[in-house]
């Protein structure tokens, strides 16, 4: 593993280590911020699931279930384990986080609507770095690679079994004339 992958991972995973024990910890003063958000999520939810599945209403409950996904998606990004999958996570629970503590559009004091603009930017920021993450193959062939080099052996292999056929047809046609 390269020392940037060594160092930048636990680096990354330290944030969200910190958040998910934040929202864990003090969910119900986080929920004050979140219920806009979890109002307009919990109806696509609950569209989303299964008839009859119990889908939580409570935005402490929410707070609490990013907090601990969060929590529990750094430590897989900080000890290696599914760092792309991790990452990815990550980078989904950034989105609610974001547009629940950091409403700088609603600000209508200057320095707190600097405050929180920064604060938006810097989680867009870490967004942009998971991503970048969760497309790190560490210098092996991704998944789109891979597909393009079975498409093009494809070809190739069809090409030659063509190529084959074309010949055994006319020895085919010379013994028979």
């Amino acid at each position: 593993m390269a020392l940037s992958r060594l160092l930048a991972r636990p680096l990354l995973g330290a944030f969200f280590v910190t958040s998910g024990i934040d929202s864990l910890r003090n969910a119900d003063t986080l929920a004050q911020d979140a219920k806009p958000v979890t109002d307009r999520f919990v109806p696509f939810v609950e569209r989303a699931t299964p008839d009859g599945t119990p889908v939580p209403t409570n935005p402490a409950t929410w707070v609490r279930i990013n907090g601990g996904i969060q929590l529990a998606a750094a430590a897989a990004l900080v000890t290696g384990h599914f760092p792309r999958v991790a990452s990815g996570v990550l980078a989904a629970t950034l989105v609610p986080s974001t547009a629940s503590r950091y409403r700088f559009w609603e600000a209508s004091d200057p320095d707190e609507r600097r405050q929180q603009l920064t604060h938006f930017f810097k989680n867009v920021s870490l967004t942009g770095g998971l991503l970048i993450a969760a497309g790190d193959t560490e210098g092996r062939p991704g998944l789109v690679w891979r597909a393009r080099r079975v498409a093009k052996d494809a070809r190739r292999e069809a090409g030659h079994l063509a190529h084959e056929a074309r010949r055994e047809a006319k020895l085919v046609k010379a013994q028979l004339t």
